[in-house]
């Protein structure tokens, strides 16, 4: 290196004229102008009806469903009190809060069973030959080919008091009597599993196709077990994929509509079912509103939950 090259390296670099600086500002508004019609649609197509629900949560129900232009806290203060007819007593509102546990603890042993199922499946998928995975990711995605309330029927059609379940295992002379599965919490439970079950499997496969298995093959090398070798191997590299795929399940779940109304018979309501009573049957547009917020805000909640854990994730390393 000769002695002209530092001092060549320590030349500033070339700062842009004031003709490049306008040319590339004229190009900023111009894509800008270009782009304003698409954003403009994008954003009354996403806040518009929020921005509804939000102004419909404060208003007063009408005698007759729709709302009356008055300004009322009642629809939020109903989510979770409720006010007697008789005596005006306030007690906190059972049937709704009945409902929040109910999709809570049904979403959250949705998510927990499609992970316990997922994992292994798409573990399988991933350590097959590369030729063959195709045609496995093909099979785990059909049923996305069918509609949602024929599946659902489906099911109902495999767990009935006459299904598939019960007759097997009355002709097994397993059980004397049909097994009551339908119209019950469980059934909910194996409907939702069966729906959301590919959405779990897909995000754990996509983690665990970029697994290098060398790092497995290494953990045997210094006499790990398979459970250590799943619990300090696999588990944390494909970690971002079980969030993935949890956060996939659980959120849907949680609003889940056709397939508690359908398995569950009207009787083990969630609470996308009562948001649809409120807009229906109660003629409480209002209330329905609130609760379809509080819905979005436990969303929320679990999408802030998983950013927070990725972005911690990513801090390590």
């Amino acid at each position: 290196m000769t002695a002209a090259d530092p001092a060549r390296q320590a030349q500033p670099a070339h700062s842009p004229s004031p003709g490049e600086v306008a040319s590339r500002a004229a190009e900023v508004r111009r894509n800008w102008l270009l782009s304003t019609p698409a954003l403009t649609l994008l954003f009354l197509a996403a806040s518009g009806p929020l921005l509804v629900v939000i102004l419909y949560s404060v208003l007063t129900p009408g005698e007759y469903s729709g709302v009356v232009w008055e300004l009322s806290g009642d629809a939020w203060y109903r989510v979770i009190l409720h006010r007697d007819i008789f005596d005006d007593t306030v007690s906190l509102a059972d049937a709704h809060l009945r409902i929040f546990w109910r999709s809570a603890k049904l979403s959250l042993l949705t998510t927990f069973v499609a992970l316990i199922i997922g994992f292994p499946t798409a573990y399988f998928v991933a350590t097959r030959p590369p030729q063959q995975r195709t045609l496995w990711l093909f099979l785990i995605t059909i049923p996305f080919w069918t509609n949602l309330l024929i599946r659902t029927f489906a099911i109902m059609e495999v767990i009935r008091n006459e299904g598939i379940v019960n007759s097997t295992l009355m002709s097994l002379g397993v059980i004397e009597a049909p097994i009551q599965l339908l119209y019950t919490d469980t059934a909910v439970l194996i409907g939702m599993v069966y729906v959301y079950l590919p959405l779990m499997v897909l995000p754990l496969y996509a983690s665990m196709e970029r697994l290098d298995f060398r790092l497995v093959e290494a953990a045997y090398d210094l006499y790990a077990t398979r459970l250590q070798v799943l619990r300090r191997v696999i588990i944390p590299l494909v970690k971002p994929g079980i969030i993935a795929g949890s956060i996939l399940v659980f959120i849907p779940s949680l609003g889940a509509y056709v397939t508690p109304r359908v398995l569950g018979g009207g009787k083990n309501m969630m609470l996308g079912n009562l948001i649809e009573l409120q807009f229906g049957q109660g003629r409480n547009w209002p209330l329905g509103a609130a609760l379809s917020l509080t819905l979005l805000v436990i969303v929320m909640i679990a999408l802030l939950v998983y950013v927070r854990n990725v972005s911690r994730s990513e801090s390590r390393g």
